[in-house]
């Protein structure tokens, strides 16, 4: 019992249309799957780079206090370098990360 073909898969132009869109959706270097990989990427790094335009202004901010405002200098030599005055301790506390965090 021989399966019969059917007429429209016959068609040469048909059968070039489903090789075609084979071809693009499974077997080209752009295929769909590299297509998703990529567009999540783009907005991972869309993610990120709103993120780090967030930390250029803050930094801007730090920068523009720092040149302007004594105490915010002495207040950043403080808290960055661990700077003190005469006849006085520093003591550092360090919160220790959940297992979540890690």
């Amino acid at each position: 019992m021989a399966r019969k073909i059917p007429k429209i898969l016959k068609n040469f132009y048909v059968l070039s249309s489903l090789i075609f869109v084979v071809w693009i959706i499974f077997l080209d270097g752009n295929d769909l799957i590299i297509q998703y990989g990529r567009r999540q990427r783009l907005e991972k790094l869309e993610q990120e780079k709103v993120y780090f335009e967030q930390e250029i202004k803050k930094v801007a901010r730090e920068q523009e206090a720092l040149s302007t405002d004594s105490q915010a200098i002495e207040r950043f030599a403080r808290e960055k370098f661990f700077l003190k005055k005469p006849n006085e301790d520093v003591y550092v506390i360090e919160e220790e990360q959940s297992e979540l965090e890690k």
